[in-house]
């Protein structure tokens, strides 16, 4: 039954923004064929995406030394697809406000979490491969939406205690989220991704994190990937030195480099706890 709750709260949702759709819109056949004249004139057409888009992307875990202070200068140094993501993840928040203190974090923690996994994928992956890797990191950006779903399920029943203390004990958060409610957050966020008709690779990946999984090696690879990002940021560790460790025997069994991947979380943490 909380399954079902889970779902009836999606189809419930209304659509994202004016703005956000038009920008989808953009994106249909491909972030490659993006018209980014209209695509800036769109995003500045709402003031208030425009100023969270800048405060996201001058954050300085992305790492650039001089302020970003237009979307046209955005879209130039990150590139459509991570502007997409950015897009997605104001419009996401948005829709979804919620108290994610049953996960045993402030909702400004919960935000650093989604950016640090986008900054890890982007940062790492681009030297493994550039192309792939500005696809995947909008999606790390908002692969946690489901845990605002989840949130709204958890406070609403007689069990918050419950799950609050069995999350701090857990080793595997999905494990435990799966035994309690019957799903997972990220294929939560493949549903709401679903409702919301965005990217339906991003859907496929989403679900088979833990779930339906596709049996293309392409497929398998971009999950794998996905899979690493999260072992090493997520709500209970945030690049702690164990979740690096974890992350890192991941990669290798990618036939990655973990230590080129333990130098760039590094470093990244080092970053966060420096802002």
């Amino acid at each position: 039954m909380k399954f079902n709750a889970i779902v009836q709260r999606i189809d419930s949702l209304p659509p994202l923004s004016n703005a956000t759709i038009f920008v989808q819109q953009l994106y249909a056949q491909g972030a490659e064929n993006v018209d980014i004249i209209k695509l800036v004139r769109i995003i500045e057409s709402d003031a208030l995406l425009t100023l969270n888009i800048l405060k996201m992307i001058n954050a300085p875990i992305y790492g650039f030394s001089r302020k970003i202070a237009s979307i046209s200068q955005a879209v130039t140094l990150f590139g459509t697809e991570i502007v997409y993501g950015l897009v997605m993840n104001y419009s996401i928040m948005e829709a979804l406000r919620a108290n994610t203190s049953s996960y045993g974090i402030s909702s400004s923690e919960f935000n650093d979490v989604c950016h640090l996994q986008s900054a890890l994928m982007m940062q790492w992956y681009s030297k493994v491969d550039l192309r792939h890797a500005q696809f995947l990191a909008p999606l790390a950006l908002v692969m946690e939406a489901g845990k605002l779903i989840l949130v709204r399920e958890i406070a609403s029943s007689d069990y918050v205690n419950e799950f609050k203390k069995g999350l701090k004990e857990c080793s595997s958060i999905e494990e435990y989220e799966h035994s309690l409610l019957g799903t997972t957050s990220y294929y939560v966020s493949g549903l709401l991704f679903e409702h919301w008709n965005l990217e339906p690779l991003y859907v496929d990946m989403l679900k088979g994190l833990d779930f339906e999984r596709d049996d293309g090696f392409k497929m398998e690879y971009y999950i794998n990937t996905l899979h690493v990002v999260r072992t090493a940021v997520n709500v209970k560790e945030k690049l702690t030195d164990k979740s690096i460790e974890k992350a890192c025997l991941l990669v290798e069994e990618m036939d990655l480099d973990p230590d080129y991947f333990r130098h760039i979380a590094h470093r990244i943490r080092e970053t966060y706890e420096k802002s």
